[in-house]
């Protein structure tokens, strides 16, 4: 194991060698993506047009686009409330996301799920969960459910700092070390869980170190590196598909917005949160791709373009689309057939 006070992985020349220059910027893309949509979304939420809870994913971009880029069709997500990123990172429509979020019928679950519970079945997402660690236990029986059918595939969870002290989180582990259970916990240490830094809530300052306890093999990753993020991920995911049982990623991050949108941030120092802005994932992929001869600043200016009109698109369509008519209450409540 490397040592808990660094990342334990780095991306290196390997991985920017083994890419084309279209999976790269694909990579820059889907965080950009992901960047404006959330800026957007707070301004709609704001306008008054979202309701509810928002949880933004400013940040931690890196941590959801690497990860789903080395997953395979056959594989299962299931993601906590902080979860728009990981609809648009797996292939939700951004006009059909920020529908959700306006609550409209035309939504991912036709306005019934809101922000917190994004799904995309046709991509195996199965949500966001709002309950902190009781999905965690679902993750875990969906990588039983791979096992049993025998499927080449992993079940990945992810969740919070905060998660991990949760009986869920320690029931989930165990079994699915107990069975060797093909799945990948990836737990995002943005280091406050909602608004308690880690020392006032965890007894250990890793998180892996609970996992390791159980006898699960543990990285700690930089988070804020795409790269390195696709790197473990796909470390994790050949684990877990030869027989190994689960792997836990501690992926180090660090949210820029508050817990969510109603969230004064009274904890946390104007300072440090600028401090922590020099590890954008955003930009440093970008000085990462050009000082590797990989792409050009014009390749990232027409990105950063086509972006812009996508999400002002995405608000246009989810402010005209129509409100689920009334009469649907009671759909998809209950099973017509059994």
């Amino acid at each position: 194991m490397a040592s808990k006070t660094e990342p334990a992985v780095r991306a290196g020349e390997s991985a920017l060698g083994s890419m084309s220059k279209d999976e790269l910027l694909d990579l820059y893309r889907q965080m950009v993506l992901i960047r404006r949509f959330e800026e957007h979304s707070a301004e709609q939420y704001a306008f008054g047009k979202i309701g509810g809870f928002l949880h933004l994913y400013i940040g931690e971009e890196a941590i959801a686009v690497g990860a789903i880029s080395a997953l395979k069709q056959q594989d299962h997500l299931v993601t906590h409330y902080r979860d728009h990123g990981y609809a648009l990172a797996i292939g939700s429509h951004p006009n059909a996301v920020m529908a959700e979020l306006f609550g409209r019928s035309t939504g991912t679950t036709g306005g019934r799920g809101g922000s917190m519970h994004m799904i995309h079945p046709e991509r195996n997402f199965w949500g966001g969960y709002a309950i902190v660690s009781g999905h965690i236990l679902i993750g875990a029986g969906i990588g039983l459910a791979l096992q049993y059918q025998e499927i080449d595939g992993v079940s990945m969870v992810i969740f919070g700092d905060g998660a991990t002290n949760g009986g869920a989180f320690f029931e989930a582990l165990n079994m699915a070390s107990l069975w060797k259970l093909p799945v990948i916990f990836l737990c995002e240490n943005n280091q406050y869980a909602m608004g308690t830094s880690i020392e006032y809530h965890s007894a250990v300052p890793q998180m892996s170190t609970k996992a390791e306890g159980l006898g699960i093999k543990a990285e700690i990753v930089d988070g804020q590196d795409v790269l390195a993020m696709r790197e473990v991920t796909q470390r994790a995911r050949e684990y877990c598909t030869a027989g190994n049982g689960p792997y836990f990623i501690e992926a180090m991050t660090y949210r820029f917005r508050g817990h969510s949108m109603a969230d004064p941030e009274m904890y946390r120092e104007k300072d440090e949160i600028e401090e922590h802005r020099a590890t954008d994932p955003i930009p440093a992929y970008r000085e990462q791709l050009i000082h590797a001869g990989k792409a050009e600043q014009a390749d990232f200016d027409k990105i950063d373009e086509e972006i812009e009109v996508i999400v002002d698109e995405a608000v246009e369509f989810a402010d005209k689309s129509p409100w689920p008519d009334p009469s649907t209450l009671e759909d998809h409540v209950y099973a017509d057939e059994y």
